[in-house]
């Protein structure tokens, strides 16, 4: 038996239905580019109006609203939530479901170690995972492309897919090391989207206060920012080595506990 092949097929229709809904936030997101757009120097004056607790709930920043590519910045930011909520529950279920849907013992009797079975399920995530980011990255190309007018931004969504790949990774990371970890599997998944949404809580709170910058290192969100990625200078090496550091021990979780955990069948 396959098992990444048999995940594969298992994720298939939702891999299809979050490609589809990204497809569908970059159109509409666009689309409302163009209003924003005409609207000129007015609209900028608007928003730098709207108080700054507020801006930095809807994502607004500082970009410059009026162009493709600050527009595609502050939409960068839904299209980060939901690559990242995908990846968290892709990274529970995928662990959890054997328990969840009574199909352990079918699993175990075949002649494979559950190292072997942990690192294909991980690969069938992982490759998930590269799936959705590689459509997000040429969506987002294609799309913006006919409202950039000229202006450069390949480069900037380039950057922009590499900060949201490893932020996928270390979301799935945590969704699989919750899993293995935790006894009742029906609760991996809402654990792990818990810990996404405070993290992501944690990182508006920092755009809110700058007293409170030092939570950006507990919060991945901030690691890999558009407005920072776009207009910082690119991939901060030092949440690269953190991120790279988070994901290894996330995954030595994930395999020391999946092979010492009591299955349940």
């Amino acid at each position: 038996m396959n098992i990444y092949i048999r995940e594969m097929k298992a994720h298939r229709k939702s891999l299809i239905i979050w490609c589809i809904s990204i497809f569908f936030m970059i159109v509409s997101g666009m689309g409302k580019f163009s209003y924003y757009s005409g609207s000129g120097q007015s609209m900028t004056e608007l928003i730098s109006k709207i108080p700054k607790t507020l801006r930095a709930i809807m994502g607004f920043g500082d970009f410059d609203v009026t162009k493709a590519s600050g527009f595609y910045g502050m939409l960068f930011l839904y299209l980060l939530i939901m690559a990242t909520i995908h990846a968290s529950m892709l990274g529970a279920n995928i662990i959890a479901k054997e328990e969840r849907d009574k199909t352990t013992e079918f699993l175990m009797v075949k002649p494979v170690s559950r190292t072997k079975i942990i690192t294909e399920k991980l690969l069938a995530a992982l490759t998930n995972v590269i799936i959705l980011n590689l459509v997000t990255l040429v969506m987002s190309i294609s799309i913006v492309d006919k409202y950039s007018k000229g202006e450069s931004i390949n480069h900037d969504i380039i950057i922009l897919m590499v900060g949201m790949f490893i932020l996928q990774l270390m979301f799935l990371l945590i969704g699989t090391g919750l899993a293995a970890v935790m006894k009742n599997p029906k609760t991996s998944a809402s654990a792990a989207t818990t810990i996404l949404l405070v993290t992501f809580i944690l990182s508006i709170i920092t755009d809110m206060n700058s007293n409170l910058s030092g939570l950006k290192y507990i919060t991945p969100f901030k690691y890999f920012d558009a407005q920072n990625l776009m207009y910082g200078g690119g991939l901060d090496p030092l949440y690269v080595i953190l991120s790279l550091v988070i994901i290894a021990a996330l995954v030595s979780v994930t395999y020391a506990f999946y092979k010492k955990r009591d299955l349940n069948v």
